[in-house]
C-alpha cells in the first residue's frame, strides 16, 4: 500500500510544509536464522510492509521527530546526540543520525514524520525499516550519496551500539538491496549477494502467531550471540584458523565436542547445519525447483526448536498446522524467535485456502486469531515523492 499521500498530508498538518517521502521495507527470512552474526549465509526477501518517512529541512541543527503510529514526538540536537539510547522508540532514527555523523557525514536539521505498517514484534524487522528509511532520507536531504551496502552497515551499527541490540547485517542489508520478485542469497562475511528468482508457483505466506517477541539488549538474542562467540573461543584451542562458526565443519564440530558444554555444542550444530540448508535452498531456487523444500524447512525449524531453543509453543503449533495443509512446500518459524511469525512456501493455487484454514485451526488450538499475509518479494529502499528538485539519491 502506498502511504506516501497519507504521510505528505500528515506532514503538512503537523509541520506546515511540504515533504519528500522515502520508504524502506521490512523483511522475511526464508531460511538462515541467527547465521548472519556468525558470518554465515541467509536467504531473506524484502516484503510489502514498510516504514515511510516524510522529511523537510530545518534552518537549525535539530531533528524534530513525530511517530504517526504512536502519536508522539521527540527532538534531538545533531551536535549533542549522545552515544547510547534511552529505550525510547526514537533511539532508532536518532541512532542512525549518530552513526552517520560518526562516519563523517555532515547532516542537516530536519523535521521527520514517521509512519510504519510493518507489524511490530512479529520478527519482520520493523527496526531495520525505520533505520534504513531514516538514513536514506537524512543522507539525501543533506546532499550525500553513499552506496546501499554502506548505508546498511551504518544502520546496523546504530542498532548494535546506540540501541544495544547486537543484530547481524541481514535485516538492514535486504531492506537496502531488496528487489521485487527476488530473494537475496547473502554471504554475511563478504557481503556479496545473489538475486534469485522465486519459483513462479510459490507464494510467501507469513503467519503471525500474535505472540510478540522481545529481543531488547540483554535479552535472549544477545545471549545466543554470546554463546556462539564463547564456542568459537573454545574451539579455537583445536582449530586456531577459525574466525567464526562459519569456518567450522560438522565433522570438526563432532571431533571437538569435548571442548564444549552440551548447550554450546547444540548452538554450534544449529548454525553449521543451518548454513548448509541455506545453500541447499538457494541451489533449488537457482534451478527453479521446489522438490526437497519441505524437508529443509522442517529440519530448520526442528534445529531452532531443539538445538538453538528459540521457538515457543505457539510457533510450533503454527508450523504443525501449516504442514498438513494442501499446497504447502515447507513451513518454519522465522525471525529472532520467542514468538513472531512463521514463513510458509505455498502453491499459488492453494494460498487463499491455506490462509483461511490455518487461521481457523490456529485460533481453535491457541485461542488467538492470527494475522496471515500472502506476500510478494518487494523493492528495497527508495525515494517515493519529492518536494524539491535535484535531490542527491543513494546509489548502487
Amino acid at each position: 500500500m502506498n502511504k506516501a499521500p497519507e504521510v505528505m498530508a500528515s506532514f503538512k498538518a503537523r509541520f506546515g510544509s511540504g515533504a519528500s517521502v522515502y520508504r524502506a521495507p521490512g523483511r522475511v527470512n526464508l531460511i538462515g536464522e541467527h547465521t548472519d552474526y556468525n558470518e554465515g549465509f541467509v536467504l531473506p526477501s524484502a516484503i510489502g510492509f514498510s516504514c515511510w518517512v516524510g522529511i523537510a529541512p530545518r534552518k537549525d541543527r535539530k531533528l524534530v521527530l513525530y511517530s504517526g503510529n504512536l502519536g508522539e514526538g521527540r527532538e534531538a540536537d545533531l551536535d549533542n546526540l549522545g552515544n547510547r539510547g534511552s529505550g525510547h522508540w526514537s533511539d532508532y532514527p536518532i541512532g542512525v543520525a549518530w552513526a552517520l555523523q560518526a562516519a563523517g557525514y555532515r547532516l542537516k536539521g530536519a523535521d521527520l514524520y514517521i509512519l510504519g505498517d510493518v507489524p511490530l514484534g512479529a520478527g519482520l524487522s520493523s527496526s531495520a525499516a525505520i533505520e534504513v528509511s531514516t538514513g536514506y532520507a537524512l543522507l539525501s536531504e543533506a546532499g550525500h550519496a553513499i552506496d546501499r551496502t554502506k548505508l546498511a552497515l551504518l544502520c546496523q551499527r546504530a542498532e548494535n551500539e546506540f540501541v544495544g541490540m547486537r543484530c547481524g547485517i541481514m535485516d538492514q542489508f535486504v531492506s537496502c538491496h531488496g528487489r521485487a520478485g527476488h530473494v537475496l542469497m547473502i554471504d554475511c562475511r563478504s557481503l556479496e549477494y545473489r538475486l534469485l528468482k522465486l519459483p513462479p508457483q510459490l507464494r510467501l505466506v507469513i503467519c503471525n502467531t500474535m505472540v510478540k517477541h522481545k529481543l531488547q539488549a540483554g535479552g535472549e538474542y544477545n545471549v545466543r550471540r554470546a554463546e556462539c562467540e564463547e564456542a568459537v573461543r573454545k574451539l579455537s584451542a583445536a582449530l586456531p584458523q577459525i574466525r567464526s562458526l562459519r569456518d567450522v565443519s560438522s565433522e570438526e564440530l563432532a571431533q571437538n565436542r569435548n571442548l564444549l558444554s552440551d548447550t554450546l555444542y547444540r548452538r554450534c550444530r544449529h548454525i553449521i547445519s543451518e548454513n548448509k540448508r541455506v545453500q541447499d535452498v538457494a541451489e533449488l531456487f537457482e534451478q527453479g525447483k521446489v522438490d526437497g523444500l519441505r524437508e529443509l524447512m522442517a529440519a530448520s525449524h526442528e534445529s531452532m526448536r531443539d538445538d538453538y531453543e528459540i521457538s515457543c509453543r505457539e510457533l510450533d503449533v503454527m508450523v504443525e498446522i501449516a504442514g498438513r495443509q494442501r499446497g504447502v512446500y515447507g513451513a518454519r518459524m522465522t525471525g529472532g524467535g520467542f514468538g513472531g511469525c512463521t514463513i510458509n512456501f505455498v502453491d499459488a493455487e492453494h494460498a487463499a485456502e491455506f490462509q483461511a484454514r490455518v487461521s481457523a485451526e490456529y485460533e481453535t488450538a491457541i485461542g488467538l486469531r492470527p494475522d496471515i499475509y500472502i506476500c510478494e518479494a518487494s523493492q528495497g529502499a527508495e525515494l517515493v515523492e519529492t518536494a524539491a528538485q535535484n535531490l542527491t539519491k543513494v546509489t548502487r
